[in-house]
């Protein structure tokens, strides 16, 4: 699945929670929109053959590079939002999994960075 896809299967995860997947569907959306920033993440690292070696690096690694080619902002709106996801995709027996509200501003989040750098993934020309 692209990270298109995994959003948007998130996306409808979070808006239409199916019966059958009472008491789990919040962890599904913080697994598939992590899994969305991730391929992004290595779109952007694969994107030029400067950075193409990050994607060989663990994650925190690679977020701790993110600042040196993004605006410090976002670098730190996305580290904030992968490790809360992550945090998310792990049951913790007395922990409430994260509310839609939580899952829905990391979503925005991910679909942000996506698209603050797409002109460096696909070219100027496809912007």
């Amino acid at each position: 699945m692209t990270r298109v896809d995994l959003l948007a299967e998130a996306r409808e995860i979070l808006d239409r929670p199916a019966a059958a997947t009472a008491g789990v569907w919040p962890r599904v959306v913080a697994l598939l929109t992590r899994q969305a920033f991730e391929h992004a993440l290595n779109e952007f690292w694969g994107a030029s053959p400067t950075t193409a070696g990050l994607c060989q690096c663990t994650r925190k690694s690679q977020l701790a590079c993110l600042p040196f080619y993004i605006d410090a902002r976002t670098a730190r709106e996305m580290a904030y939002t992968w490790a809360v996801l992550s945090e998310a995709c792990h049951y913790h027996a007395y922990e409430l999994a994260p509310t839609a509200a939580e899952l829905g501003r990391w979503m925005d989040a991910v679909a942000r960075f996506t698209a603050s750098t797409r002109r460096k993934v696909t070219g100027p020309d496809h912007a």
